[in-house]
């Protein structure tokens, strides 16, 4: 079933944990001793998502990390797409071994792959939807984490 690898998980919860304390920076020490997460997996969870610009990364004594974007600009989806790629449901959404054209000898008559990837689509939309401000805002039913993305699920399929 879709789940997120720890480090989306770790990655999730520090930039909720920066969106609480906006403005400030802060360590990866502090980060991490605060949730007891692994601090050099942190570390790099923190590094991937300064490269993909939604923090940003201070060096010296006092350095750290802050969010780069108001947390309702920053998305779920980004944030996965930063740390693991787009998710797949299916083997036909992962890349064939090296000398073969394919994973799987059905595809051609497949008839789940249509479907299925019309649900990896929504899920897709829901993850682009859905900001860090909405996760924070307790008061919000679940079906009001999320807004419409702006673009069609074919145009978020390849990021």
């Amino acid at each position: 079933m879709l789940k997120l690898t720890k480090r989306t998980e770790y990655g999730l919860i520090a930039l909720m944990h920066l969106a609480d304390r906006s403005g400030e920076v802060l360590s990866v020490r502090s980060i991490g001793e605060h949730y007891s997460m692994p601090q050099r997996l942190l570390a790099q969870t923190l590094q991937d998502l300064s490269h993909s610009g939604l923090v940003q990364s201070q060096r010296g004594a006092g350095g750290g990390y802050s969010l780069a974007q108001a947390p309702n600009a920053i998305t779920i989806g980004a944030v996965v797409q930063a740390l693991e790629g787009q998710p797949g449901l299916t083997s036909c959404h992962e890349p064939p071994a090296f000398g073969q054209n394919s994973v799987c000898g059905i595809e051609p008559l497949c008839p789940i792959r249509s479907p299925l990837d019309r649900i990896r689509h929504g899920i897709w939309a829901l993850l682009q939807g859905t900001t860090l401000q909405s996760l924070a805002d307790s008061s919000l039913a679940p079906h009001e984490l999320f807004t419409a993305p702006s673009t069609s699920p074919t145009e978020t399929a390849t990021p």
